[in-house]
């Protein structure tokens, strides 16, 4: 599935585009019972919040590790997933740089404060922004529910210096106050990428985005596929972060089989192996 010219431009006008009624409701079942799973798991990979709930699950996409999902790692591979990826980070050549599930439990999912990806990736050693993330929802998503926002042409100003934030479980590179209060200032509203379960958002690394608390009753689910492109691959250290985070498998991603309205074992294995 590739993108218009007009949906092109305008993922580099806004930072950001949304396909509505990209996955079937079979294959977000598939994808739920997977998270449901995957939510059960003690491992490094599963971060959960202070009160206990799970917060991220990361690295769900490969074939080995805790938290390996086939189909999950199917999902990654699809033409809906990978073509208009590739045509947003201008290359055929892309990698997964991570995959994240947020799954923000009813009431006690907190908050993502205001950042850029890039805002990290940069301090990873990833030399440029050409980066960008692929988000699922696997559940309806709200206002109410902790959405996703994102401020519109906002990565058009570049990367902010980050600081470190610790206000949550889960530590990480945030844009300062006084940075954020200046591009919501000079930007269009935030937007609230918002709609019932299957639909997608694709973002650039530098775009600023944020997302709220769970006020609702109902688990707010989403999974977020980041990708680099392979010529602008960290160089790894021993002060690199872990690899489920900062994946080391940069080999360029091949496009699989669209396999996700069956859901079989078999044919997700079949669609995860190497060619």
């Amino acid at each position: 599935m590739r993108m218009t010219e007009a949906e092109l431009a305008q993922y580099k006008r806004d930072g950001y585009i949304v396909f509505r009624g990209l996955f079937s409701p079979s294959e977000i079942a598939i994808l739920r019972n997977e998270t449901a799973r995957l939510s059960a798991i003690e491992a490094d990979t599963v971060i959960r919040e202070r009160t206990g709930g799970v917060r991220s699950i990361f690295r769900v996409h490969e074939a080995d590790g805790a938290t390996r999902s086939a189909a999950f790692g199917a999902l990654v591979r699809t033409p809906r997933v990978l073509e208009p990826t590739r045509q947003a980070l201008g290359t055929g050549e892309v990698y997964v740089y991570h995959t994240k599930i947020n799954t923000k439990p009813a009431i006690e999912g907190t908050v993502w404060m205001w950042h850029q990806d890039y805002g990290s990736w940069q301090r990873d050693g990833c030399p440029r922004p050409d980066m960008g993330t692929f988000a699922l929802m696997l559940t309806d998503s709200s206002e109410m529910n902790g959405a996703l926002y994102v401020v519109p042409g906002s990565h058009k100003r570049g990367r902010v210096e980050p600081y470190y934030d610790e206000s949550t479980s889960y530590k990480f590179w945030a844009v300062p106050k006084r940075d954020v209060i200046e591009v919501l200032k000079q930007s269009p509203a935030p937007v609230p990428i918002v709609g019932p379960a299957g639909t997608c958002v694709l973002f650039h690394c530098n775009l600023l985005h944020a997302s709220g608390h769970n006020l609702s009753a109902e688990d707010r689910w989403h999974i977020y596929i980041s990708f680099n492109a392979c010529a602008n691959a960290p160089k790894f250290t021993e002060k690199s972060r872990p690899d489920w985070v900062v994946s080391r498998n940069t080999k360029p991603l091949p496009i699989g089989p669209d396999v996700l309205n069956s859901g079989t074992e078999a044919e997700l294995v079949r669609a995860t192996s190497p060619n």
